[in-house]
């Protein structure tokens, strides 16, 4: 990932972190079409045993795991960019509703820093002059230990004296 560049501008290394998606578009219309027909099944099983009301009911319950799963998808829009140019690591998070908030901080004074927490998730943060941003919260811990020993090699490679 990380290159030799020939300007300042030119990225070392790049990387685009995104939530993990296990359900497809596809595994979601699949989903849902099998929930409304157990839903419709079960309502006309009611309806033909005189409880007509639990009809609406079933309704109900596929409108909210729609509203549910929707809701779910909209969270996964979220992503963050991680640029590291011979001048800035710049960390860009993107929330689901567009809003991006971008960091930056120089490469030869950040740390970068994996912490172990006893009964949770590891936590990925860089700190530099008392700035400090935890980053890639939506990754499983082995990814985020891949990444911050991609990220580790890229910065350790841009403070090398031979690097430019």
């Amino acid at each position: 990932m990380a290159e030799p560049s020939t300007s300042p501008e030119t990225p070392r290394f790049s990387a685009v972190l995104t939530p993990h998606r296990s359900l497809s578009p596809r595994g979601f219309l699949v989903l849902m079409a099998a929930i409304c027909i157990v839903s419709v099944g079960t309502g006309l099983l009611f309806f033909m045993l005189g409880a007509w009301p639990v009809i609406g009911f079933m309704g109900l319950d596929v409108a909210l795991i729609y509203l549910a799963f929707r809701l779910n998808f909209r969270a996964l829009r979220r992503y963050e960019t991680v640029d590291l140019t011979d001048d800035a690591l710049t960390v860009t998070r993107v929330a689901p509703s567009g809003r991006s908030q971008a960091w930056t901080f120089n490469p030869y004074w950040v740390r970068l820093s994996l912490q172990p927490r006893i009964g949770r998730s590891t936590e990925l943060s860089l700190a530099s002059h008392g700035q400090r941003l935890v980053l890639a919260s939506f990754l499983t811990d082995s990814e985020r230990e891949d990444f911050a020993l991609a990220l580790s090699s890229a910065l350790s490679a841009a403070r090398s004296p031979g690097a430019a």
